[in-house]
């Protein structure tokens, strides 16, 4: 006989096992690929042994739930399958004091144990998706636009003070380096001994840029106080950094606070260093606009 608190830890785990084979089996319903819809459907098989298994232990019926079953679903689809299911892997509560507890009981536990904690990674991993074979291209022309263009426009803001003519030759500037980004990784591509496409490559690198170009220089099309649209522009590219940053970590498995830090340092430093030496040029030339 199950203790009525262990009980409902048991009934938790059996309620979250029965959402993510509805989550899994949505999924593979509407992948394409042939070996992307296996994957999830042989996840989504064992979800649902796990669910009966624990059926079988609290001998009652539970309802999914359907908040996070869209919520999961919705974010995949929009994300990418493997954003959308190792952040649901990352959240999902283990309940490792159930499993300890249960583990002289129930010989069948480490079975589940195992398919929780590595089987179901390993076939996570095993998902193909275009986003993630070319996030080194991606992160390529986010990170140079990053870099540059804080710096440049921190440059430009105190050495032309005019917001129109700093978000103007912002653009210029993004356009020609976007250009010039995507050029070099598509030569650097073609010479590496890689899967990527080398076409396809550059034009991740170049739109990543200039998506990166326009968000940043935003600012200074809306607003009319130069140093607001500074503030505003560093606020940005922080962001920018936060949201991709926690993307590459939760898809790729990788530390974010350090990545996140070392990033924001090195745009803000930029930043910081070329607003100083527009206060030099601008004293230095005598410019005024």
């Amino acid at each position: 006989m199950i203790a009525q608190d262990f009980k409902d830890k048991i009934v938790k785990i059996q309620k979250n096992e029965f959402t993510e084979y509805i989550i899994y089996k949505k999924l593979a319903s509407f992948v394409k690929d042939e070996h992307n819809r296996r994957i999830l459907e042989k996840i989504s098989h064992d979800e649902q042994a796990h669910y009966e298994f624990w059926k079988r232990l609290t001998q009652q019926e539970v309802a999914p739930s359907r908040i996070k079953a869209f919520f999961y679903s919705f974010v995949s689809r929009l994300c990418g399958l493997t954003f959308g299911l190792k952040l649901m892997e990352r959240g999902e509560e283990r309940a490792q004091d159930a499993y300890v507890q249960l583990k002289q009981a129930v010989p069948d536990i480490e079975k589940i144990i195992q398919d929780e904690d590595v089987h179901e990674d390993y076939l996570l991993n095993l998902i193909d998706e275009d986003r993630l074979k070319y996030i080194s291209s991606i992160v390529l022309g986010l990170n140079d636009a990053l870099v540059e263009l804080t710096g440049a426009l921190a440059g430009l803001t105190f050495a032309l003070q005019n917001t129109k003519l700093v978000a103007l030759i912002g653009f210029i500037t993004g356009i020609a380096a976007s250009l010039s980004m995507a050029a070099s990784e598509y030569l650097s591509t073609k010479q590496e001994e890689t899967e990527k496409n080398p076409f396809k490559a550059s034009i991740y690198t170049g739109v990543a840029y200039i998506a990166t170009v326009l968000f940043l220089i935003s600012p200074y099309l809306i607003f009319q106080n130069i140093f607001f649209c500074l503030s505003v522009m560093i606020v940005y590219a922080l962001f920018v950094i936060l949201i991709f940053t926690y993307y590459v970590s939760v898809a790729k498995g990788l530390a974010f606070k350090k990545r996140f830090l070392e990033m924001a340092g090195i745009s803000v430093s930029v930043a910081v260093a070329s607003f100083f030496i527009g206060f030099v040029v601008r004293a230095v030339f005598g410019i005024e606009v």
